[in-house]
C-alpha cells in the first residue's frame, strides 16, 4: 500500500493566547531562548502542527513540523528550574497558565489581565508572569519521521518574527 500525504497549511501564521485551546506544544524542541530588552521571553522552537498516526505498513508516527518563534510578552518573576544533561536537549512537555490578575503596569501596557505561566519541559520548569504570547510561523510545515527539523533545513537558530496580516492588524 502506498501512502500519500497532502501538504499541511496552518490556519494562520500568527497565533496568540486567544488560540491557546487549539494549540499543543508537547514534544516541541527548543533550540534557543532569549531574554528580550522589552521584557520578552522568546523561544526558537519546532512546533508540531499535526501528528499522523501509524497506519498500514507504517508503524511509526509522522509529524507536520515548522520552525516558530514563540514570544511571551511583559514577562517578570522569571524562574528557571531546569537540569539538562545527556542528551543535551530541551523539549516542551506542556504549557499552561492560571491565576488571572491585573498587571502591575496595566495602565502603561494597556492590558488588563496577566497570568502565571509554566513552560513544563522534560528537564524541568520555566515559570513567569506574562500578559500572553505571540507565536510566529517562520516556514511552511514539513512532514517528518521525527519531531524536530534538522538545523540546516530550518536555517539555523532564529528569533525572526515574520510580518503577517495578523501581526499588522494587532500593532
Amino acid at each position: 500500500m502506498i501512502e500519500t500525504f497532502e501538504t499541511y497549511k496552518p490556519d494562520k501564521s500568527l497565533w496568540t493566547e486567544v488560540d491557546f485551546d487549539n494549540m499543543n506544544w508537547h514534544d516541541s524542541f527548543i533550540y534557543a531562548l532569549s531574554l528580550g530588552e522589552r521584557n520578552e521571553l522568546t523561544f526558537d522552537i519546532d512546533y508540531i502542527f499535526k501528528w499522523i498516526n501509524p497506519s498500514g505498513e507504517r508503524k511509526n508516527f509522522k509529524y507536520w513540523v515548522s520552525p516558530c518563534t514563540l514570544v511571551f510578552e511583559n514577562v517578570y518573576d522569571l524562574k528557571f528550574d531546569i537540569e539538562v544533561s545527556e542528551p543535551f536537549r530541551l523539549e516542551i512537555a506542556n504549557i499552561y497558565f492560571n491565576n488571572p490578575q491585573r498587571p502591575k503596569n496595566a495602565d502603561y501596557i494597556k492590558r488588563n489581565i496577566e497570568y502565571d505561566w509554566t513552560v513544563e519541559t522534560n528537564q524541568g520548569e520555566i515559570t513567569f508572569k506574562s500578559i500572553g504570547y505571540k507565536q510566529f510561523v517562520r516556514q511552511t510545515p514539513v512532514l517528518l519521521d521525527e519531531q524536530k527539523i534538522q538545523i540546516e533545513t530550518r536555517n539555523g537558530i532564529s528569533f525572526d518574527r515574520p510580518m503577517t496580516s495578523e501581526s499588522n492588524s494587532k500593532n
